[in-house]
């Protein structure tokens, strides 16, 4: 094959890629965080100004001291770094969904298949944290909903799960916080977020019941009013 050829079939293809991305952008919505957020209902917070640096500094001084008070020895090689370890795992990991940088990017396509029928995901792995002992809350979600214009691709919703899991939370404003997000991003009043989990702080203080689960449910829509559709979706919630 000639040199010409080779671009020429090069530059046909880069022309594709270009299309391909101005048609995307034509079918795609990229909704801004901001707007998301503001839309759901919040967790209790303040804005300190810290940097997610500062508050790992500050979170492992303070770390250090509840360490010692429990008098711990913070100069055995198994605990030295322990304080900074655990800074790192809240500020990065288990509370990311505080920072708003995390939410994850969110987008919706035109409902041009005219789909009105529910939508479920099953199943969606909840891990969360008690606001009230920062002990783990540890089940799962079942999320669905019937779209109007929009339709969302089905990754996003685990996203949206995990992002509001990941802060320290009571169950019940976990579930409104999914359902507001959805209601919002998809703009459908027809939501539905279902989800069934351990309470560490149950299970290992207390009563210390390994055993119970607690389950809490945020129908909207249809799922509310239709008896049809609200026993549809607690169908998907019961089946494993």
């Amino acid at each position: 094959m000639s040199k010409a050829k080779a671009k020429k079939i090069t530059k046909q293809g880069a022309g594709k890629k270009a299309l391909k991305k101005v048609v995307d952008s034509e079918i795609e919505h990229v909704l801004s965080t901001k707007d998301i957020l503001d839309n759901v209902r919040p967790t209790p917070m303040i804005d300190n100004g810290l940097s997610n640096e500062e508050k790992i500094e500050k979170i492992t001084e303070k770390f250090t001291e509840i360490l010692e008070v429990l008098g711990l020895d913070l100069n055995d090689d198994s605990l030295a770094d322990t304080p900074k370890r655990v800074a790192k795992m809240y500020v990065n990991e288990v509370f990311g969904g505080l920072d708003p940088h995390k939410f994850p990017k969110m987008t919706v396509i035109d409902n041009k298949m005219n789909y009105d029928q529910m939508i479920v995901v099953q199943n969606i792995k909840c891990l969360s944290f008690c606001e009230h002992h920062l002990l783990p809350i540890d089940g799962f979600a079942t999320v669905a909903y019937i779209p109007y214009k929009k339709v969302i691709g089905l990754s996003k919703i685990n996203r949206i799960v995990q992002y509001f899991a990941r802060r320290p939370q009571v169950q019940e404003r976990l579930t409104k916080q999914i359902a507001d997000c959805l209601q919002y991003v998809l703009d459908t009043d027809h939501v539905a977020v279902h989800i069934n989990a351990k309470h560490y702080c149950v299970m290992m203080r207390g009563i210390e019941d390994t055993d119970s689960t607690t389950a809490t449910s945020d129908v909207r829509g249809h799922f509310k009013t239709l008896p049809e559709t609200r026993e549809e979706f607690l169908h998907h919630c019961r089946l494993k």
